[in-house]
């Protein structure tokens, strides 16, 4: 069933029950949130947003992309998790053969366990749960997380996705955040909040703050990080602009072999979650139409703090 839940004269949500919710702005869709997706158990099924469009109505994520089937748009994912694997496809095992990744029956999921507020007014705001399961049925994380749509500014051609999360240790033991970096692959040290580019993005552009940027970022802290790229089929760039809350994470980036950004939660180093504790995260990702330079990002930057 598809109900309109809210709909302004410039915003329009379109709740798909039990399946998606879908946000536009005067006609354009801004993005489709999957919170119960049908997918194989070895790609983790996890909410995810994909498409994430522009304010031109251009597509900015990739979707189960035929290098990495378990990438999804934008997601909120854990590659390594006290053993388990909240990300999808193999698992990085220091002293495996080939490239390390190995196929372990130890891919949980996220499950959607409900909405908790429902605001999709002027600014669509939703509160949902959602529980990290392992591939023993075990519930290891009860997560709120809180997303909104802010900043919509079309002579700007800009809006601001924001994500919010709180990610509460059930298991009854500490669990511990890692990355196939912190099992020793170099420069692979994704794990968290993860984008993936489209294709055509690919090849892109990096710029950061404290003027960083280029593949030298990988790795680094910056307060802020951007992702420039060109669409296919129409004349236009987009550019993406990275924020985290609380001190400047560690980057994951990559232009080539395909586009992705993550404010890793533990690039080099494990990060450990006491049980009955919560880890509360928040991130911006800025759509911005157009090729924007390091001026303009610090600029809007200055303009909306958290």
């Amino acid at each position: 069933m598809t109900e309109t839940v809210g709909q302004l004269t410039a915003v329009s949500v379109v709740h798909e029950v039990g399946r998606a919710l879908t946000v536009a702005v005067h006609g354009v869709e801004l993005f489709r949130y999957t919170y119960r997706p049908v997918l194989p158990a070895s790609e983790c099924p996890c909410p995810y947003f994909h498409p994430l469009r522009s304010l031109a109505g251009d597509v900015v994520t990739g979707h189960r992309p035929h290098d990495h089937r378990w990438h999804k748009g934008l997601a909120m994912t854990a590659t390594h998790l006290s053993g388990q694997n909240f990300w999808g496809g193999g698992t990085y095992t220091p002293g495996a053969p080939g490239n390390g990744y190995v196929d372990l029956p130890n891919v949980g999921r996220l499950e959607h366990t409900g909405f908790a507020e429902f605001a999709p007014g002027g600014r669509p705001e939703f509160t949902e749960h959602v529980d990290w399961v392992t591939a023993g049925g075990q519930r290891w994380i009860e997560e709120v997380r809180r997303f909104a749509v802010r900043d919509v500014d079309p002579t700007d051609g800009s809006w601001a996705l924001e994500f919010a999360t709180e990610l509460r240790n059930v298991r009854g033991a500490a669990l511990e955040f890692g990355s196939p970096t912190v099992f020793g692959r170099e420069l692979a040290g994704y794990c968290g909040f993860f984008w993936r580019g489209p294709r055509s993005f690919t090849g892109g552009t990096v710029i950061a703050a404290d003027g960083g940027g280029g593949p030298e970022m990988m790795g680094r802290r910056a307060g802020w990080l951007a992702y420039v790229g060109t669409h296919d089929e129409v004349d236009r760039s987009a550019t993406l602009l990275f924020l985290a809350g609380g001190e400047p994470p560690h980057w994951f980036v990559r232009t080539t072999p395909y586009p992705g950004v993550n404010p890793s939660l533990a690039f080099s180093s494990a990060r450990e979650l006491p049980a009955g504790e919560t880890l509360r995260l928040r991130y911006r990702m800025v759509v911005a139409d157009a090729a924007w330079d390091r001026d303009r990002l610090s600029r809007y930057v200055k303009k909306h703090p958290w």
